[in-house]
């Protein structure tokens, strides 16, 4: 049981840890990429919500994405540069409101770095071409592969048709 004195010493501990949490590099700055852009032309091209959630690894608000919906066939590609990330052939209901899939289109297509962000050690998946952020995989998904990739609607365009 946690007593008084050790709660109020966790929440006036938390905005130092949040800050030094702020304060680490990005995954898509932390190397180099085939499409790489400065900060000023990514949000000119992307635009102000999808750069927020790309480049600065935010995260969209859950049930908000038109791709949560998306059950036509084709390929989910990154927003950034427009790699084949996903297939419609592997997403899945998750339920929790972000468009979800069971794996990557390719096994080069997704790059992945530990996010010890909020206090939790988490996977961060990123693009493998521009490093655009695109979420998190966790371990609860469904068979084959058991993996549930939550990503942000924001980093993915849809381009209906082809699957593979």
């Amino acid at each position: 049981m946690i007593d008084r004195r050790t709660t109020l010493g966790l929440l006036a501990a938390f905005p130092a840890m949040s800050a030094l949490a702020a304060a680490g590099v990005p995954a898509a700055s932390a190397a180099r990429y085939t499409v790489s852009f400065t900060p000023a032309e990514w949000k000119r091209r992307l635009g102000a919500e999808a750069y927020d959630v790309l480049r600065e690894e935010a995260t969209e608000r859950p049930f908000t994405s038109p791709l949560n919906n998306e059950k036509r066939a084709g390929l989910f590609v990154c927003r950034g540069c427009a790699l084949p990330l996903f297939s419609s052939q592997h997403k899945f209901e998750s339920g929790t409101g972000w468009p979800s899939f069971w794996q990557p289109a390719t096994k080069t297509a997704i790059g992945s770095t530990v996010d010890r962000s909020f206090m939790m050690t988490r996977t961060e998946v990123h693009c493998s071409r521009c490093g655009g952020h695109q979420g998190h995989v966790f371990e609860d998904g469904p068979r084959p592969t058991g993996l549930r990739y939550c990503i942000n609607g924001l980093s993915l365009a849809f381009v209906p048709g082809k699957t593979t």
